[in-house]
């Protein structure tokens, strides 16, 4: 194992009822004004807003709702909710949603606290946080960007065409709240796509240095495995307790650092997905299972045995009789065809690019990430994303 430090302030409180059960005790640590966030409205529909409203009413809370946030958060969005909170000195922001709504509200949390740009102070190249950002808990209703117990953001620069995300402990939530059956009225495509988002996040830790046996890649084995087993029972039963409470915990094991410990990482899909989003706001789930196996096939002869033993241990492609070259690809082969089985696209013109997307834009505007096998080039992503169109 390589040196690491490890680092993570947010307490999570697990299982069905949990928001019941803690919110309300939660949220009395803090002062009177909640700002509750969410996106676009669904938790009016499935009951969560009328139970959370129903916990912070018996902490006493004067609730604050800033809506809306949307699929892609941008940094606009970011500004206008931090001047919310700014002009209601709120005490605790709450968000209730998925990985876009968790992201916003952890920008929020540091511009409602800072008078600068917080674009070029922390997004456009890392900074230090020397101060406190307004406290943030998150009730999870979306399994996928495993958000919930890390300080990264994802934000979108209209203006720059620029998507991208930075990690800060300062930004971690206080506290996360996951009820697995929150998850159960997400629409099909919406979880097939987060689960596949689980499922990236772990392949890009797994496939970088070091290549020698580390407890990092043990896990990361067992995560993906379950993964797959997971979202295959979900799309089967949407409400298989079992299934979607495992979900949940692979989503947040997967960003909550554990994994990473020790582990160089490779996150250029992310980089291209991101840049991808940031022109087409495609889905993001949707555009890592497109671009994946291409990447993979550009990249696995210069990473043989990681590939090799993720064919083999992942899923359990037999050795016998190939060489490893063969065993490599065919795992390749196999993670193209689960993606075919849970039902997402594997071209980008299934998410909407077509002729007049300038993909030589896009490509020239993602960044080069270190940590891949192969050294990558703006051509060669390029070159991907016209293999993938």
């Amino acid at each position: 194992m390589n040196n690491f430090i490890f680092e993570n302030a947010t307490k999570v409180f697990f299982g069905q009822g949990c928001v019941k059960e803690y919110l309300s005790c939660l949220s009395s640590h803090y002062g009177k004004r909640v700002m509750l966030c969410y996106g676009g409205g669904s938790i009016k529909k499935n009951g969560i807003y009328e139970e959370v409203m129903r916990s912070l009413k018996e902490a006493d809370k004067e609730v604050i709702e800033f809506a809306g946030i949307m699929a892609n958060p941008t940094y606009a969005k970011v500004m206008e909710g931090a001047a919310l909170a700014k002009e209601h000195k709120v005490d605790l922001i709450l968000g209730v949603g998925g990985g876009s709504v968790m992201d916003c509200c952890k920008a929020i949390s540091l511009a409602a606290a800072y008078d600068g740009d917080i674009w070029n102070d922390f997004w456009a190249r890392p900074g230090i946080i020397d101060f406190e950002p307004v406290p943030l808990g998150v009730i999870v209703t979306v399994a996928g960007t495993g958000s919930e117990m890390n300080g990264g953001a994802v934000i979108t620069n209209e203006t720059l065409k620029v998507k991208t995300g930075r990690d800060y402990p300062k930004c971690n939530p206080a506290f996360a709240l996951l009820d697995p059956t929150y998850t159960y009225s997400v629409p099909k495509f919406q979880m097939v796509s987060g689960g596949f988002d689980i499922l990236s996040h772990i392949m890009e830790t797994y496939f970088s240095e070091p290549d020698e046996d580390n407890v990092s890649d043990d896990i990361s084995e067992a995560l993906m495995r379950g993964v797959i087993r997971d979202l295959r029972a979900a799309i089967k039963n949407p409400e298989d307790y079992t299934a979607r409470s495992n979900l949940m915990w692979e989503s947040t094991m997967g960003e909550n650092r554990i994994i990473k410990m020790g582990k160089r990482m490779d996150f250029e899909c992310h980089q291209m997905e991101h840049q991808l989003g940031a022109y087409t706001d495609c889905n993001h789930g949707a555009g890592l299972a497109v671009l994946h196996p291409v990447y993979y096939r550009h990249i696995y002869k210069d990473g043989l045995a990681k590939f090799k033993r993720y064919a083999i241990y992942v899923w359990g492609v037999p050795a016998e009789g190939k060489t490893d070259e063969e065993i490599a690809f065919a795992g390749i082969k196999a993670l193209e065809d689960f993606i075919v089985e849970i039902g997402l696209p594997v071209t980008l013109r299934e998410l909407g690019v077509n002729e007049t997307t300038d993909l030589k834009a896009i490509a020239d505007s993602c960044n080069l990430a270190p940590g891949s096998y192969k050294k990558m080039t703006h051509e060669e992503i390029l070159a991907i994303f016209k293999e993938c169109f």
